[in-house]
């Protein structure tokens, strides 16, 4: 029997590397693999539905399947994970604590980015700052004019706005019209360099591990899934896809303990696995819906009282259900 020749859309991560480059191989499965940066894979996915398997948006993939439309079914593999205490950007000059973002006006490039749906829970749960306490201005980091992929009906009392025509939020946060940028990725390098620009939390990794030990939470942000019609088609084929990204990510992390000569290009590599396991535990970045059920579940509550998904998705709703049970050896 021939093999499923299937697109697979993904970042090129460490976590990814040993299926891109043959070590691992999904069974019964002809990958043609596509590296690419989220914001097209993302638009792609959601628009024109362009690939097989594909990295989701996990923000996006829970708007669309609290309407019952979304094209993908997702299986519990995380490939980004991020604490986004860091994806808080303020006026220093004018903002000194989280609690004085109240009233203020806030730059964002999507209302809807997983990044910012943790980011203003963090806000709302440990600083009492809630989505209706600011103005949320949207607009493009480096380049005007970024609209939201999908379409959203907000509740009545958040306030969002569009940047002015041909200006970035960057532009906006350099030049103090607006007090704070909240984006997985930081304002351009023109107001970085403005001495009064910096993270809202100076000191985002303590403050990042501090929470970790109250919630037991490492942010989700993005899962991976599976054409719908290809799951009812072939009911093996999310299991195959669980099982092959999870020996992915293991080869990545047998690599990255290698200290030998280090795998990545960052000094410090010891100390930062031997920190991420202390405060995480052995398995830091796992796999599965039972070991982050917590984190799910915290998403999923806080998504839909941002008025971001219709209904509040049960963990059972989320996640295809040959994924939530796994074998062992």
């Amino acid at each position: 029997m021939s093999k499923l020749q299937l697109s697979i859309a993904m970042g090129d991560y460490d976590r990814t590397r040993a299926l891109i480059d043959g070590r691992v191989q999904i069974d019964g499965v002809d990958p043609v693999y596509m590296t690419l940066y989220p914001e097209e894979m993302f638009f792609r996915a959601m628009r024109s539905q362009d690939f097989d398997i594909c990295e989701l948006s996990f923000s996006s993939y829970t708007v669309k399947t609290a309407k019952g439309d979304c094209p993908y079914v997702a299986v519990p593999v995380f490939l980004s994970r991020a604490f986004r205490h860091t994806s808080i950007y303020v006026r220093k000059d004018r903002i000194k604590t989280p609690q004085d973002l109240k009233g203020k006006r806030i730059g964002l490039p999507e209302y809807q980015l997983s990044a910012n749906v943790w980011a203003r829970a963090i806000l709302q749960d440990d600083y009492g700052v809630a989505p209706e306490d600011v103005t949320w201005v949207r607009g493009g980091i480096e380049t005007p004019g970024r609209p939201e992929k999908i379409a959203l009906q907000l509740p009545p009392g958040v306030k969002l706005e569009s940047a002015p025509e041909g200006t970035t939020i960057s532009q906006m946060l350099d030049s103090g019209e607006i007090d704070g940028f909240m984006a997985p990725r930081p304002p351009s390098a023109q107001a970085l360099r403005n001495s009064d620009i910096g993270w809202l939390f100076d000191d985002p990794t303590a403050t990042a591990r501090n929470y970790y030990k109250r919630t037991g939470i490492f942010p989700i942000m993005h899962v991976v899934g599976v054409r719908k019609t290809l799951c009812e088609q072939h009911p093996w084929l999310p299991g195959a896809v669980f099982k092959a990204f999870s020996q992915a990510k293991d080869a990545a992390l047998e690599a990255l303990s290698d200290t030998s000569a280090t795998k990545v290009t960052l000094p410090f590599v010891e100390e930062q696995l031997k920190a991420a396991r202390e405060t995480l535990g052995e398995d830091f970045w796992s796999y599965g819906v039972a070991k982050n059920r917590a984190t799910i579940d915290t998403f999923l509550r806080h998504h839909h009282a941002q008025g971001l998904s219709s209904r509040r998705l049960a963990v059972e709703e989320v996640f295809h259900p040959a994924t939530y049970e796994t074998y062992s050896i």
